[in-house]
C-alpha cells in the first residue's frame, strides 16, 4: 500500500469496522487531546490562545481538505457538499468561536457539538473507509476538535450555558431545519437528512419512515441537550440551596 492509494476514491484497503482496534485507537487519541487540553486552566492568556488557534485552524484546514478531495475524486457537488450538514456548520462556525471567544457560538458548540460528534465519533458513517485511508482521518480530526472545542471553552475557559442557552438553541435550530428543509427542496438535496432517510445503513434505519422520524430526532436532541444541561442545572440547584436568596 502506497502512500498515494490512502486518498483513492475506489480504496481497496481494510473497511471501517466499528469499535475495532483502530476505532478504538482514534477514540482514545481524542480522550487523551482532551485530558490534555485540561492543563491549560491554570495556564496564562498567551497559552490558551495559542490552543485555540491551533484548534480552529486544524478545523478549517481539515474542512477545505475535506472539500478538494471530494472535489479532485469528482465527488463534489451542491447536493452533498455545501456547508448545510450540522458538523459542517460546527466546524466553520466553532473555528471563528475559539478564535472570538463569542459565548453565542458556544451555546450551540455546548448543546449541538458535543451532542452530534459524540454520535458522530462512536458511530461514523465510513463505509469501506477504514485505517488509514484519508477519510478516517478526516472524520476523526473533524468531529474529535468539535467535541475537544467545546468541552475545552467549559471547562478551560469558563464558558457555561444557561436555561436561556438551551432556549435559544432549540428555538434557533428548528428554523435553521425549516430554511434547509426548502434548499432540500430546491435543489434536490437531503442537507441535516430530513428530506429522507440516507441511502446508506444509519441510526435512522431504526426509526419510523419519513416524515415521522423528524418529530424523533427532535425528541432524541431535546434529550440529548436536557442531559448536557443537568450538572449545571445540578450546580446552580446546590448552590441555591446553600446560599437561598434573601428575598
Amino acid at each position: 500500500m502506497d502512500l498515494a492509494s490512502i486518498f483513492d476514491k475506489n480504496w481497496n484497503g481494510p473497511a471501517f469496522v466499528m469499535f475495532d482496534l483502530a476505532h478504538l485507537v482514534a477514540l482514545f487519541l481524542v480522550v487523551l487531546l482532551n485530558v490534555k487540553l485540561l492543563s491549560l486552566r491554570s495556564a496564562d492568556e498567551t497559552a490558551r490562545h495559542r490552543a485555540r488557534w491551533a484548534m480552529a485552524l486544524t478545523l478549517w484546514a481539515n474542512e477545505i481538505g475535506w472539500h478538494l478531495w471530494h472535489a479532485l475524486t469528482g465527488q463534489w457537488t451542491i447536493q452533498t457538499m455545501l456547508p448545510l450538514h450540522l458538523c459542517s456548520v460546527l466546524v466553520w462556525g466553532g473555528a471563528l468561536g475559539l478564535v472570538t471567544r463569542n459565548y453565542h457560538i458556544y451555546e450551540f458548540m455546548y448543546f449541538l457539538g458535543i451532542g452530534g460528534a459524540l454520535q458522530a465519533l462512536l458511530t461514523p458513517d465510513l463505509g469501506i473507509y477504514g485505517f488509514p485511508h484519508y477519510r478516517f482521518w478526516q472524520t476523526f480530526i473533524s468531529h474529535g476538535l468539535i467535541l475537544t472545542s467545546a468541552i475545552y471553552m467549559t471547562a478551560v475557559e469558563g464558558f457555561r450555558p444557561t436555561w436561556k442557552s438551551l432556549g435559544r438553541v432549540l428555538v434557533l435550530a428548528n428554523l435553521y431545519m425549516l430554511v434547509v428543509f426548502f434548499i432540500n427542496q430546491a435543489i434536490g438535496s437531503n442537507y441535516l437528512f430530513i428530506a429522507h432517510k440516507p441511502e446508506t445503513a444509519s441510526i435512522l434505519d431504526l426509526l419510523p419512515p419519513w416524515p415521522y422520524y423528524i418529530a424523533y430526532i427532535e425528541l432524541i436532541g431535546l434529550v440529548t441537550c436536557l442531559i448536557l444541561y443537568l450538572p449545571f442545572a445540578l450546580k446552580d440547584w446546590r448552590t441555591k440551596s446553600i446560599h437561598p436568596s434573601n428575598a
